[in-house]
């Protein structure tokens, strides 16, 4: 038997095509791509691979701490294609069976970043050995929440550090996260893991104190999951349908921004699930690789409007006697005591007893100022939202006309692994979209990864649609409403033949 492993992985390191075993085989590895020239370092980036082989079909899984697959951030268009082609030269791989995952952590990956993906994926081969497989769940909830706010106008606004919140009178509702954690676990043939992967759905963008390079939270919870399993297990992080959500306190001011600790609990409940997992021998690996058309959106009637309202908030700014400095100790004083804001109590009531009411009169005359002092600041807030998401409707209407086409072309990925089902898409799926898929499945382990192979933006619901304009989700979008149930559609179908 160890002469045939060993057979096996020679064979697979010696040549440019991979050798046909009988088992479920695997192997994996990690390679560090942090960018050490672009400022202090918390802690590493990693581009983590997981090779899978059954029979004559390979699969590769790349987790890679970065923003996303191409399009923005630090990693380029080419990316893809470069190490997929490497890939299919050197290893006989075939591109279409590659995935690679951004976890949309918000970190600076190295200038060579596509060598050593690659150089990770061949040294996944290189450890690959007979394992079983199990597919199970873990739980996490304390971690995220929806940024959508529905105010009791109607309209959605998003929590984000580029502009400021509307009051909190205004809110009515918000929408929901998805706590389930998705868990494929791999096992030598010992009992011992080899590696683990996790699928969830929260934006990584927490950040450390000081704003130093970081994988963010899902760095740290994979480095939990690594440590606690042993030092040569592999732990790769899939990002799930987190367009919506976002890190717990996202806007928490009296606190030093930290992902630790919300890595570290996502750690721990992800290893709670892994440790429930049985695994066996199964050698059933599937993968359906196919290309979307879905419809663009044209914006230039929502730009119109936006415009227009850009305008009218513009022209609603009234000039008041306040400014900074006298508002701020006004609205302390008149917070602290409704009734008797501008002294003591005594001196209203000797006022009132003598017939005066010079304070009164003052009280109100200050009340009506602070009211339109605070309208003014109301009014700049919306401005710098409906500003800031009207500059991100410019931009995709300019590459809609740019592109001379009403669609674009998506590829998705459907990956059976034993019981673990996975379909993915390269947009910013929103947490309703995942929902909706695992509750359409006819399996029990199935899980939606987003951010993957390639990206396209924001893909919120056709409801979130309706407020294009009101929140990054809709505004940061290429596509039309009807894009969702197309999608849901074809994800159903790949779903029913894994």
């Amino acid at each position: 038997m160890l002469f045939i492993v060993t057979f096996c992985a020679v064979t697979i390191c010696s040549g440019a095509r991979l050798a046909v075993a009988a088992s479920l085989m695997a192997g994996a590895a990690k390679v560090d791509i942090t960018n050490r020239n672009a400022g202090p370092v918390n802690d590493p980036l990693y581009a983590r691979a997981l090779v899978i082989r059954s029979g004559a079909t390979t699969a590769v899984l790349v987790a890679v701490d970065a923003v996303a697959i191409g399009e923005i951030g630090y990693i380029t268009n080419a990316y893809l294609p470069t190490v997929r082609g490497k890939l299919n030269d050197e290893l006989g791989i075939p591109p279409e069976h590659v995935l690679i995952n951004a976890s949309h952590c918000h970190g600076i990956v190295c200038d060579d970043v596509t060598e050593r993906t690659v150089q990770a994926v061949k040294a996944a081969v290189e450890k690959m050995v007979p394992v079983t497989v199990g597919a199970g769940t873990g739980h996490e909830d304390r971690i995220m929440e929806n940024r959508r706010l529905k105010l009791k106008s109607g309209r959605e606004v998003d929590v984000r550090h580029a502009y400021s919140l509307p009051p909190d009178d205004a809110v009515a509702e918000v929408g929901p996260v998805d706590p389930q954690i998705g868990i494929l676990r791999l096992d030598r043939e010992d009992g011992s893991p080899l590696a683990v992967v996790y699928n969830f759905a929260c934006h990584p963008i927490q950040g450390v104190p000081g704003g130093a390079n970081t994988a963010d939270m899902t760095g740290f919870s994979s480095k939990v999951i690594e440590e606690n399993l042993g030092e040569d297990v592999i732990a790769l992080f899939l990002q799930g349908c987190g367009g919506d959500i976002n890190p717990v306190f996202y806007k928490d001011v009296d606190h030093p921004r930290s992902a630790e600790p919300l890595g570290n609990m996502l750690g721990l409940s992800t290893l709670a699930g892994v440790r429930s997992i049985d695994c066996r021998e199964d050698d059933r690996l599937t993968v359906i690789n196919e290309t979307l058309t879905l419809p663009r959106g044209d914006r230039t009637d929502r730009i119109a409007e936006l415009e227009s309202k850009q305008r009218q908030l513009l022209q609603s700014l009234r000039g008041t006697t306040l400014n900074l400095k006298t508002f701020l100790p006004l609205a302390v004083k008149y917070s602290l005591s409704d009734e008797y804001p501008s002294y003591y109590s005594h001196r209203y009531l000797h006022d009132d007893a003598l017939g005066r009411s010079d304070l009164r009169h003052l009280d109100a005359e200050n009340r009506r100022n602070i009211e339109a002092y605070m309208q003014n600041i109301h009014t700049m807030e919306e401005l710098t939202r409906v500003q800031t998401n009207l500059r991100l409707l410019r931009k995709h209407q300019a590459s809609l006309v740019a592109s001379g086409k009403r669609t674009i072309d998506v590829e998705l990925l459907g990956l059976r692994v034993g019981n673990f089902v996975l379909v993915t898409f390269p947009g910013e799926l929103t947490v309703r979209i995942g929902l909706n898929i695992k509750k359409a499945s006819p399996h029990d382990h199935t899980f939606v990864a987003g951010y993957t192979n390639g990206y396209i933006y924001y893909a919120p619901t056709a409801e979130q649609l309706l407020n294009v304009g009101g929140a990054q989700e809709d505004s940061d979008c290429i596509l039309a409403p009807e894009w969702q149930a197309i999608f849901e559609t074809k994800a159903a179908e790949i779903l029913e033949r894994l």
